[in-house]
């Protein structure tokens, strides 16, 4: 499924029909997010923080699909939909202290960089094990179902996912009792060094929900509006009683699958710049060119708002103290057991308390 042609026109049968403003907000958000993530992973390798999952090429499918989904719609990301929680207004500057696990990550410094949550955007937290989410996503689709809610939940994952038993497992769940919930798999070609022919003995990864007799799509993920038409179809079908939906957004990682990774190691230079060429950026930037309400001149203006953006950011995280050594132990019990008070009484005693407890 395409809506943008080469020439930057729109298929008329399969145009989503955004206003020409919403389309400019939504090219917008794309470069914003590559921007971040561009600044975050150069500040990973000053080794200022420690990991970074970039989304470069994939914007498309992550920001398209959050636009389609209503704000009253619930988002259970993987952990490479940052552009989609900004898409929501959360603020940058929160993003950027968690990757840096600050005193003002609202994780308090206990995760991973790159898996926050945010309950007031509907979005939940990042687990970090492959697929585990899915579950999760059919199980909050339900709870929206039982209660009769005009609400739906849009669950991200890479193709890597669907060979998970929990893909299979809340696929199932969903063909069974039809919650409100789109299955949006990021097909980009890889988990993490292994292909996707690799992955499976399916033609595509669409034909996998066939088996549970639920509806699917397969999507342009590199065009923004093929991405924003699937996913309003399926929230419309939600809405409407027709439970889930399976869209396979067919897209590339030009990055690799995070700082930890060498994607020189399992593909080549070739393949990158060929899929380059189909950037969902410039694709959507034609558009808007064409509608004369873009030019070179508005975009070099829009990079260095978000350009200073992002290094103000940076600067005021860089100022903050670490989150308080004391939030390992909070957040889990109503009332802290025994054993944990003095685990923690020990952890702000210092370093040496433990050796010196266990000398005397």
């Amino acid at each position: 499924m395409q809506v943008i042609r080469d020439d930057g026109s729109l298929d008329p049968k399969l145009d989503p029909g955004l206003s020409i403003d919403e389309v400019v907000a939504l090219y917008k958000a794309m470069v914003r997010t590559r921007i971040v993530d561009d600044r975050l992973e150069r500040t990973q390798r000053q080794g200022r923080i420690a990991f970074h999952v970039g989304s470069l090429g994939e914007e498309a499918a992550i920001v398209g699909a959050a636009a389609a989904l209503r704000d009253r719609d619930w988002i259970v990301p993987c952990y490479r939909e940052v552009g989609a929680l900004l898409w929501r207004g959360y603020p940058l500057q929160q993003y950027v202290d968690h990757m840096y696990g600050n005193a003002g990550d609202p994780v308090r410094g206990r995760q991973m960089p790159d898996h926050t949550f945010s309950r007031a955007k509907r979005y939940l937290a990042v687990s970090a094990p492959i697929g585990t989410q899915i579950p999760h996503a059919v199980g909050l689709a339900m709870a929206i179902k039982k209660r009769e809610l005009d609400e739906c939940v849009g669950v991200f994952f890479g193709d890597g996912a669907t060979s998970s038993n929990d893909f299979h497992a809340a696929m199932n769940f969903a063909g069974v009792f039809q919650p409100p919930v789109l299955f949006l798999c990021r097909n980009n070609g890889f988990a993490i060094s292994l292909p996707v022919e690799r992955q499976t003995a399916t033609r595509t990864l669409a034909e996998k929900a066939a088996a549970y007799r639920i509806p699917a799509a397969r999507v342009d993920g590199n065009d923004a509006l093929a991405v924003v038409a699937a996913v309003r179809e399926g929230v419309q079908r939600a809405a409407n009683g027709g439970g889930p939906t399976f869209i396979e957004l067919l897209t590339y990682r030009l990055g690799g699958h995070s700082t930890s990774d060498d994607p020189t190691v399992y593909r080549s230079d070739e393949e990158v710049e060929a899929w380059r060429n189909n950037d969902p950026l410039p694709r959507l930037r034609k558009h808007i060119e064409r509608c004369k309400v873009w030019s070179d001149e508005l975009d070099a203006d829009w990079r260095a708002v978000c350009e200073r953006e992002v290094k103000e950011c940076v600067r005021h995280a860089e100022e903050k103290p670490a989150s308080e050594l004391s939030a390992m132990f909070t957040d889990v019990y109503a009332e802290l057991p025994w054993h944990l008070r003095e685990q923690q009484a020990q952890a702000l005693r210092g370093p040496r308390a433990g050796a010196e407890e266990g000398e005397s």
